[in-house]
């Protein structure tokens, strides 16, 4: 079945109510190891943007204090 443009957007802009995304929330149960992967997978996302934002701060310093 072809979906029209119209029904698509209806689709998608359709905002959940609190009362849904809590139903839908309690159906999710996470495994044994699901938390530890969350932190790792948080750590290997955000470490990397820190150290380069800590390099470039560093530098800016050198640049204007130490140099």
């Amino acid at each position: 079945m072809l979906l029209l443009p119209d029904r698509l957007k209806e689709i998608f802009s359709r905002k959940k109510t609190k009362e849904e995304l809590d139903k839908h929330y309690e159906s999710v149960e996470l495994e044994k190891g699901d938390f530890l992967a969350m932190v790792i997978a948080g750590i290997i996302t955000f470490l990397p943007v820190l150290i380069v934002a800590l390099v470039f701060f560093y530098g800016l310093a050198w640049l204007f204090f130490l140099r």
